[in-house]
């Protein structure tokens, strides 16, 4: 079941253009760039989850 939630996510936060490709030099950017994508698939879910209610 483990395996299924990672390639899930890893699948999710292939959509991202950004993270397709390491463009940025710098660790930090991507850094922010891979949170940024998280915390949107996170905000996505919970939007999805409150509209069935």
């Amino acid at each position: 079941m483990y395996r299924w939630v990672v390639e899930q996510t890893l699948a999710l936060l292939h959509w991202f253009r950004r993270l397709r490709i390491r463009w940025e030099v710098r660790d930090d950017i991507h850094e922010a760039f891979l949170s940024l994508a998280c915390s949107i698939i996170c905000w996505r879910r919970l939007q999805r989850h409150q509209s069935l209610r």
